[in-house]
């Protein structure tokens, strides 16, 4: 079948829009976009493929997805936003903005921790009511009242889901909305992005379908980022199944196509975007926290470098692999490469989303698919071709 490529490319960035269409021929893509934004300039916005898993409904220039993680991204620039505003203090203490956080020990636990997955927190211990990932007020309460699995910023584990609560409730208490309305707020809005955390009725006929998971590697990393993880996550007492299983809504078959999921703020992993929208917010930080079109600057320089700093590194208490994280962002690793430069920064999602930055080559990308593809070491195989043809044309 011939493939329909959709949206513009600049001439000079010709192998990205062959790397792209040659992805749909090597793997079982179903529907996907990429865009690449260059000194705050957008020079690659393509889409092909269908949004549904019945193949009826063609991916269209609108069209957003689930992007899973890829969502921590956008909620660690709220916070760095709301810090730059003077309303909170990434250094001190939880519990300053969130008092009932201070029980089981946690009093000397600061934002930061959070933000870089050393608070310890990355899982709850008992099982919560089901439904629980839809309501806020559940999670919140129960992360205040969970004692540490380790000594806050003795090491790091990622944070899987419990991020956005974490992350979200002290955006919450400090700046008095929710993250979802903060996001519009600071930096959907200024920048012009179709980027959301709880998304409205009114967008769910352009929302693509996410079908369940295709395992892409054979042995003992398949499903995820190595033999010791895939192994870990079938022992349910584990705290990496632990990380990623609970609630139980989390293992609900196609939870993430329901209203039920489209609707909640679950901000670790429900951010609906397109590629255009990631390209763009990581294009801004990029090049000094502003685009060239226009529109306000969502962050400064220093704040920015600030945010990309490494602060965590070494093996994952969860992924049980090395990972490097900044205040929020996800660093390269052999776990998870992406872009090229000694400063890029970003965050994948779950199945193959992307969205980074690289302030060297001013640089921001963006790739959302809906054919989640589990991978191991190394991250999803369609990124490779694609960023790689991005660096040989700059």
């Amino acid at each position: 079948m011939h493939l329909a490529l959709h949206g513009s490319c600049d001439p000079a960035f010709a192998p990205v829009r062959a790397a792209f269409a040659a992805n749909f021929e090597r793997f079982p893509e179903l529907g996907a976009a990429v865009c690449v934004a260059v000194r705050g300039r957008v020079v690659v916005d393509l889409w092909a493929g269908f949004r549904d898993a019945a193949r009826t409904a063609p991916w269209g220039g609108d069209t957003i997805v689930n992007v899973f993680s890829a969502t921590k991204g956008a909620v660690a620039l709220c916070a760095h936003a709301l810090a730059e505003r003077g309303a909170l203090d990434l250094d001190a203490p939880v519990a300053a903005f969130w008092p009932e956080f201070a029980a089981a020990g946690k009093g000397h636990v600061r934002v930061a921790q959070l933000l870089d997955h050393s608070a310890g927190l990355p899982a709850l211990r008992a099982e919560p009511p089901e439904g629980a990932l839809y309501d806020w007020q559940a999670m919140t309460s129960a992360l205040a009242a969970e004692e540490p699995f380790w000594e806050p910023g003795a090491r790091h584990g990622y944070h899987a889901v419990t991020f956005g609560f974490l992350v979200g409730e002290v955006i919450r208490r400090a700046r008095g909305r929710r993250v979802g309305a903060f996001l519009r707020e600071a930096v959907a809005g200024p920048l012009g992005l179709d980027l959301h955390i709880g998304v409205g009725a009114e967008h769910d006929a352009r929302i693509a379908e996410v079908p369940p998971m295709i395992a892409m590697v054979a042995g003992p990393g398949a499903g995820g980022p190595g033999g010791a993880f895939a192994a870990s996550l079938r022992d349910p007492t584990s705290l990496t199944a632990l990380a990623f299983t609970r609630p139980r809504d989390l293992v609900a078959p196609g939870f993430v196509n329901t209203a039920r999921a489209r609707r909640a703020e679950i901000p670790a992993l429900n951010g609906h975007a397109n590629a255009r929208a990631l390209a763009r917010m990581y294009g801004a930080l990029a090049n000094g926290g502003a685009l060239s079109d226009g529109g306000a600057r969502v962050l400064s320089p220093q704040a920015i470098e600030a945010a990309l700093a490494e602060r965590s590194r070494g093996i994952d208490a969860v992924l049980l692999a090395e990972s490097r994280f900044s205040l929020g962002f996800m660093l390269p690793s052999a776990l998870r490469p992406f872009g090229r430069g000694p400063r890029t920064f970003g965050h994948p999602g779950a199945g193959g989303a992307l969205g980074f930055a690289d302030p060297d080559a001013g640089l921001g990308f963006g790739y959302t698919p809906n054919q989640t593809l589990a991978s191991g070491e190394g991250g999803d195989p369609r990124w490779p071709a694609l960023i790689d043809a991005v660096y040989a044309c700059l």
